[in-house]
């Protein structure tokens, strides 16, 4: 090999090592924490939900539009139509105070493992709690059938979810938040007895048993494991 040719090869030898010496993994860039991700759609998902019953109490007490008369209305036809807009609809502003809270914190704890979760119990207490709630709305009481709104049914549709899961799962953290519903929440459940005027018992009756009902369809139970000697 001739020196021109011994000079190129050690030029192109050190160029080479000099690119592999300067070379470095490129480090992977740090992932948000899914669970922050997770949170902060829940929250952006309850505040939107609550942020909607707000705007509709406020241009339906402003303007005076009626809203509640689109409300559950019990055996009869028309008043099906509530089942979907009754959750969503007040009767004054104390009323809507009275259910954010609830509202916005049993629906955070309903979405705590799942934020599907919520999706599906609110839509099955929705169907199955509001046509209860056409079924027998104030079928105990004399007089004609009044107009039944409120978010009440959805938050005693998420306790009755949130207290029976631990019985349908049988798994400890299951059970725990069942056991911490009902010492935290379980003063509500006066609520699905009749007696106390203006209060839609029958909602709130018909949105627990819903709610029960979801527990028990959405229910993670451990699978039984056997072992073949």
């Amino acid at each position: 090999m001739s020196k021109v040719q011994l000079h190129k090869a050690r030029k192109i030898q050190a160029k080479d090592e000099g690119r592999a010496g300067t070379w470095k993994p490129v480090a992977p860039q740090p992932k948000a924490s899914g669970m922050v991700d997770e949170l902060t759609a829940q929250i952006y998902l309850l505040m939107g939900v609550v942020g909607l019953m707000w705007v509709l109490e406020i241009f339906d007490q402003t303007l005076g539009l009626g809203l509640d008369s689109l409300g559950i209305f019990p055996r009869h036809w028309t008043g099906l139509r509530g089942l979907v807009f009754a959750p969503f609809l007040h009767g004054n502003f104390p009323h809507l105070l009275a259910n954010t809270v609830p509202f916005f914190s049993l629906g955070w704890l309903v979405m705590l493992r799942r934020t599907q979760d919520f999706f599906w119990v609110t839509l099955t207490v929705m169907l199955l709690g509001g046509f209860g709630t056409w079924l027998i709305g104030d079928l105990f009481r004399d007089g004609p059938p009044s107009i039944h709104v409120g978010a009440s049914i959805l938050i005693f549709g998420y306790l009755g979810f949130l207290m029976l899961r631990g019985y349908f799962e049988r798994r400890p953290g299951s059970i725990l938040l069942s056991v911490m519903v009902v010492v935290v929440y379980g003063g509500l459940l006066w609520g699905v007895l009749p007696g106390q005027p203006g209060i839609s018992w029958e909602g709130h009756f018909s949105g627990f048993l819903a709610g029960i009902f979801a527990a028990r369809l959405l229910a993670d139970r451990p699978r039984n494991v056997r072992s073949y000697r």
